[in-house]
């Protein structure tokens, strides 16, 4: 089967070709994807490659954490990108974003403040999880509604942090 897959602005067509393969446009790579210990923890191994990831599913896609980076993953089936296509839909950047930790950790830094305009891709916390610090960044361009974490806070997962208008 077929998938669009948007990752951050950038579509991709992944076709799961069988239990260990994906092709990815011309590129047909080794996959192993596990779960570790039921937790949203999962190794993958891409090409002989290990990496661990945190992969969560957020209010309208994935949230996914990979080598410190946060990634907003849009996942759709051919048909299903074909059908809200001809209906006209397409994902409004209005309203307002509560950024969740994607695990449980502690609140190193707090880049923003509130009432502060930020841009799509900038770096609002730093949230430190298993030893490794990961910079959380903006979905979209708002503004800093309300902080309800402070630096040296311990939070758990999908505890809402703070929010973007």
């Amino acid at each position: 089967m077929k998938y669009i897959t948007t990752v951050d602005d950038q579509q991709f067509e992944i076709e799961v070709v069988d239990e260990h393969h994906i092709r990815i446009g011309d590129r047909l790579l080794q996959v192993d994807f596990e779960s570790v210990s039921g937790q949203p923890v999962f190794s993958l191994i891409l090409d002989g490659r290990s990496y661990e990831s945190f992969v969560y599913q957020g209010e309208e896609d994935w949230d996914v954490l990979l080598r410190g980076r946060q990634y907003q993953v849009k996942v759709e089936d051919e048909r299903e990108k074909r059908l809200k296509a001809a209906a006209g839909g397409g994902v409004a950047e209005g309203g307002e974003f509560h950024l969740k930790a994607p695990m449980p950790g502690l609140v190193v830094a707090i880049l923003v403040e509130e009432g502060q305009p930020v841009q799509k891709g900038q770096v609002m916390l730093i949230l430190e999880s298993m030893k490794m610090q990961n910079e959380l960044k903006a979905p979209r361009d708002g503004t800093i509604g309300r902080i309800r974490v402070k630096a040296g806070e311990s939070v758990e997962q999908k505890q809402a942090m703070l929010s973007v208008q």
